[in-house]
């Protein structure tokens, strides 16, 4: 990873709020399973999906990460190399 630039790691509404959805799904599925009850498994899984489509589209919705101000474009990479030279 270059000087200019930093990772998001996933603070983000978002994310946090994708996850958590999913980690009840997980839940839901793991205690199905102890109990015999197919139903509930499958029930517990399509709660995970739905964390990560919930997710998404907050994420789509502006509540994800930004881009950043301080990166440039390949495009103004390319050039400030070509200027350099």
């Amino acid at each position: 990873m270059s000087a200019g630039t930093k990772a998001a790691s996933g603070h983000t509404v978002a994310a946090w709020t994708g996850v958590t959805i999913s980690f009840i799904g997980f839940a839901i599925a793991g205690v199905a399973m102890i109990l015999p009850s197919v139903l509930l498994v499958w029930g517990g899984l399509a709660v995970v999906v739905l964390g990560g489509v919930v997710g998404k589209a907050m994420a789509m919705a502006g509540m994800g990460a930004q881009p950043s101000a301080h990166t440039y474009t390949p495009e103004e990479q390319a050039a400030l190399a070509g200027s350099a030279a």
